[in-house]
């Protein structure tokens, strides 16, 4: 009886974590995207529950098809592939104003996660974006304010090949930028495929 008790505590426990990490409902649906790139394609599930700011933000350059005919102009292997802010001729797009960080200890750049890219001051990220290779733990936010880490805002369900192949892409020094793919590994276009709760509330 007490290893059958012990058992349930047990599930019971695996399953709030579950829920606590992805929250699904038929009423309140997380929001889902389709990335059609040159290697494939991404579907990428959002988390406006955790980083509201940072999915409305995301939203809206894809609405307004900013993300179309753009690259991922930095691939490293082990570590991420990162998009979302040049064209395939290396000139770098406008954007609209910087958004705060969201980043939060709830939500970590594990294998699959797409976060936000920023340069070294906090609030800075604008429309760019990486998906991480493998887990980053050092690029997580901590409960220490002075430890930003960079936000998570969603993770990849269908085409992490897709992901692993982008990684895999051979690279060089381009525009004077390193980490350049020597043949452009594009961003046909971003859509919406579950508008959910974008505002998540």
């Amino acid at each position: 009886m007490t290893r059958i008790i012990l058992i349930l505590m047990a599930s019971l426990s695996f399953s709030t974590q579950v829920l606590a990490e992805e929250p699904r409902s038929a009423d309140n649906p997380l929001p889902q995207i389709r990335m059609e790139t040159s290697e494939g394609v991404i579907e990428i599930m959002l988390r406006p529950d955790v980083a509201p700011k940072t999915v409305a933000n995301f939203l809206e350059y894809v609405k307004s098809g900013y993300y179309r005919d753009t690259i991922f102009h930095r691939v490293i292997p082990g570590f991420m592939i990162q998009g979302g802010g040049f064209d395939r001729n290396l000139a770098r797009k406008d954007t609209r104003s910087p958004i705060p960080n969201e980043g939060s200890p709830t939500l970590k750049n594990l294998r699959g996660t797409i976060a936000m890219a920023r340069t070294g001051q906090p609030h800075s990220a604008t429309s760019q974006f990486f998906i991480n290779v493998v887990d980053n733990p050092y690029l997580n936010a901590s409960d220490n304010p002075q430890k930003w880490g960079y936000a998570v805002f969603g993770k990849v369900t269908e085409g992490m090949g897709v992901v692993d192949a982008i990684a895999s892409t051979p690279t060089s020094h381009s525009g004077g930028m390193a980490d350049v793919p020597r043949e452009p590994v594009t961003i046909s276009n971003i859509t919406i495929i579950n508008s959910g709760n974008a505002a998540g509330n």
